[in-house]
């Protein structure tokens, strides 16, 4: 059937050394949209270093804390319910400040679902 509940916390946790990433689009078989939970703790970036991406649109929704987004004009503060979002081309880097007192619970969408992200050095 083409119908998924999926629980993030009931996934395994993937890659990105140790952070706790899980694919919802693993889980659902999307291949179309990449869709990904991350918890990240103070002093975490996620999911990426500094980069950008050739095709992919993106954008993060935070339902839980707060991240910091920094581009090369400035660094963005998005909180609890609010999104971020990224076109194609834009170097940005999401992070969750040290002195940040919780970590941040955030759903990262980035369409199409391709692997095209390059190191972006400012």
């Amino acid at each position: 059937m083409g119908y998924h509940v999926i629980d993030p916390s009931s996934l395994e946790p993937i890659g990105w050394e140790g952070r706790k990433l899980r694919s919802i689009s693993e889980a659902a078989g999307f291949e179309k949209v990449g869709l990904n939970h991350f918890l990240a703790e103070p002093g975490e970036q996620l999911p990426l270093e500094y980069h950008q991406h050739d095709t992919q649109e993106e954008a993060f929704f935070v339902s839980r804390g707060t991240i910091h987004v920094e581009t090369p004009d400035e660094e963005f503060v998005v909180g609890d319910g609010e999104f971020f979002t990224v076109n194609p081309g834009n170097p940005h880097r999401a992070f969750v400040p040290d002195a940040a007192s919780e970590p941040a619970a955030i759903v990262a969408i980035g369409a199409p679902r391709v692997s095209d992200a390059e190191k972006y050095d400012p």
